[in-house]
């Protein structure tokens, strides 16, 4: 059952200067995430999508016909991860998820008509509403990426409650539980991986 749904911006600045080419990183809801308009005003580039009951057509020009649906370029990168808003999708998911966010930020495009796309850009990470799944990457990523400023996976965390304007009355499940313990999980691996401690 999904809580309370309150007031806040469609999409909310978290981070600055990230990766080779100095994004920032946004999180937000599905209106965020939909609205090209509103993506294109803050620069973003590339969408990163938590949720799997929740598909955005960001196709520019695509004509459905049939049973075949839209396919082609849209004016924004696209990326899917598939993550269950609570209880359900395997730990290794947010591995996953955190792997993507990071070559979403480092992906240097080829030169090609088939990829139309510009390097760099600013990123959106979205939910369906941009409070537990979105939250819950972001803060592993953040965590990960910059421990000098968000030693542990409680500051980042805290952090993004306060960009995201979460109320307090609702931390009980932005993020929910079962996904904060996966990014704790994932930050283990992910120190493991990187050959930051041993097994």
């Amino acid at each position: 059952m999904d809580g309370p749904v309150y007031a806040r911006p469609a999409i909310s600045k978290i981070a600055e200067d990230l990766g080779p080419y100095k994004s920032t990183l946004y999180i937000g809801g599905s209106d965020g995430a939909s609205d090209i308009g509103l993506l294109r005003a803050h620069g973003i580039t590339t969408v990163v999508n938590c949720a799997v009951n929740l598909d955005i057509n960001l196709v520019s020009g695509g004509v459905d016909e049939g049973d075949l649906r839209a396919t082609g370029y849209g004016d924004i990168r696209y990326y899917k991860l598939g993550l269950i808003d609570g209880e359900g999708s395997p730990d290794t998911m947010m591995l996953g998820a955190y792997y993507i966010l990071d070559g979403a930020l480092r992906q240097a495009m080829p030169k090609r008509a088939t990829y139309p796309f510009a390097d760099g850009g600013n990123i959106l990470v979205n939910c369906r509403s941009g409070r537990s799944r979105s939250v819950s990457l972001v803060a592993l990523f953040l965590h990960k990426q910059q421990p000098d400023r968000y030693p542990t996976l409680d500051d980042a965390v805290a952090d993004i409650r306060e960009k995201r304007e979460l109320r307090p009355d609702e931390w009980f499940e932005t993020p929910k539980p079962s996904l904060y313990e996966a990014a704790r999980r994932a930050s283990e691996w992910i120190d493991l991986v990187e050959g930051r401690r041993e097994a």
